[in-house]
């Protein structure tokens, strides 16, 4: 009898070292962070964050040889498309954001050193009447400014991207109006209303804070300033979406191992691609960061976007 009388008290004890454990590991959650995703994984903030860090660190050598094989080359054009969107002129101060292997920041000084030959050109017409001496001397002075004081500052989280980018600009030769700072896009490094351009390509989709990263961006840009991002995003076509998808999945882990000898981070980066909001979503994300005219256009039915929005 007495034993059957302990019985309900070991029943309260039980329910109640069962709601204390659950109320730790609740607290352990909450100390940890909010949950976010880390492609299909549910995972806490922190977690995803040096997960990211580890995939770009693992991939940083082989990473444009990657982009190569992954998209067939294609995400040159896209970036040339991104570059002709923004028409820098001379003068102009850009800061690409998650831009460690220099893609944007190369192309942004062919484009302005493009511009400021014409414009070169066509002062040096207008000076028919002047001495061979005087055309020469002021064809010099214009040249040792390439660039018209424009500037690009790559800001990357990942040193090993950055060293990646660093060593290409070395070997391509580009130097003049270039420079590399270490720094997390939702925390800049940056005075307010510093540049005139921001640039992200292929990089917001892996900010576990891409609201808090729109928020730095906007703040960063002087009034008028412009931001561009270009990313991979949602095709609209069901069957062109089906071939996707296969090649996404099956294809694209298989080219990592084999290139890379990385399945695991090109099966994120897959994955990471579809977690990604629509363009509808992420053009109403920047909106609320306060950015106006903001606007996208889809390239190849979808497969990667490009947004725009000016801080006015």
């Amino acid at each position: 009898m007495a034993a059957a009388g302990l019985c309900p008290c070991w029943a309260l004890l039980a329910r109640r070292g069962g709601a204390l454990r659950a109320l730790c590991g609740s607290v352990r959650g909450l100390a940890a962070g909010p949950e976010t995703h880390f492609g299909f994984q549910t995972v806490t903030e922190a977690e995803r964050r040096e997960k990211i860090y580890q995939v770009f660190e693992s991939v940083a050598k082989k990473y444009d040889v990657m982009n190569d094989s992954m998209t067939l080359g294609i995400h040159r054009v896209w970036k040339d498309i991104l570059m002709h969107k923004m028409n820098p002129s001379p003068g102009t101060l850009l800061l690409d954001v998650a831009g460690g292997t220099g893609d944007i920041a190369f192309r942004f000084i062919n484009y302005v050193r493009s511009v400021r030959e014409r414009q070169l050109q066509r002062k040096l017409k207008h000076h028919q009447n002047l001495s061979w001496q005087e055309i020469s001397e002021s064809y010099q002075e214009d040249k040792f400014k390439s660039l018209g004081d424009s500037q690009v500052v790559v800001c990357d989280i990942n040193k090993e991207m950055l060293k990646v980018g660093k060593q290409k600009a070395q070997h391509l030769g580009y130097s003049e109006g270039l420079s590399w700072v270490l720094g997390n896009a939702e925390e800049l490094p940056f005075d307010d209303d510093k540049f005139d351009v921001y640039t992200i390509a292929f990089g917001i989709r892996n900010v576990t804070r891409i609201d808090l990263a729109l928020q730095e961006a906007y703040r960063v840009l002087k009034p008028g300033g412009r931001f561009l991002c270009l990313e991979f995003s949602h095709v609209s076509n069901p069957l062109l979406s089906r071939l996707y998808d296969l090649y996404s999945f099956q294809v694209i882990p298989v080219l990592g191992e084999v290139i890379a000898g990385d399945w695991k981070s090109y099966q994120y980066l897959v994955e990471s691609i579809r977690r990604f909001p629509p363009q509808e979503e992420l053009k109403a994300m920047i909106e609320d960061a306060g950015f106006l005219k903001v606007d996208y256009q889809n390239l190849n039915s979808g497969i990667v976007a490009i947004h725009s929005g000016f801080k006015l």
